[in-house]
């Protein structure tokens, strides 16, 4: 398994510098386009909870990406955050 060097950006990051600023949007014009309430909006943009696969369509149908973005983002960031957290990993397991 290869070490990842940095924290990855997460989700909420690129929602927020990469969409909501340059399109002039907030985060309740986002909610209110995608149909959710706008917290749902600031904790994604905030990383206090994460894209599901739900919002991820969502988000791609909006801004013109994919659900795979999303998610691929997504999972970066829970692969980091796991790697810091679990230190011994099990040896792979051997025919008997």
């Amino acid at each position: 398994m290869s070490k990842m060097m940095r924290e990855p950006t997460t989700p909420g990051e690129i929602l927020r510098e990469e969409f909501l600023i340059p399109l002039g949007k907030t985060q309740g014009e986002l909610a209110a386009h995608l149909g959710c309430d706008v917290k749902v909006i600031n904790r994604i943009v905030n990383g206090r909870t994460s894209v599901t696969a739900e919002m991820a369509l969502r988000l791609a149908a909006a801004l013109k990406t994919t659900p795979e973005f999303w998610l691929n983002a997504q999972k970066a960031v829970d692969l980091y955050l796991a790697t810091k957290k679990i230190k011994n990993l099990p040896k792979p397991l051997k025919a008997s």
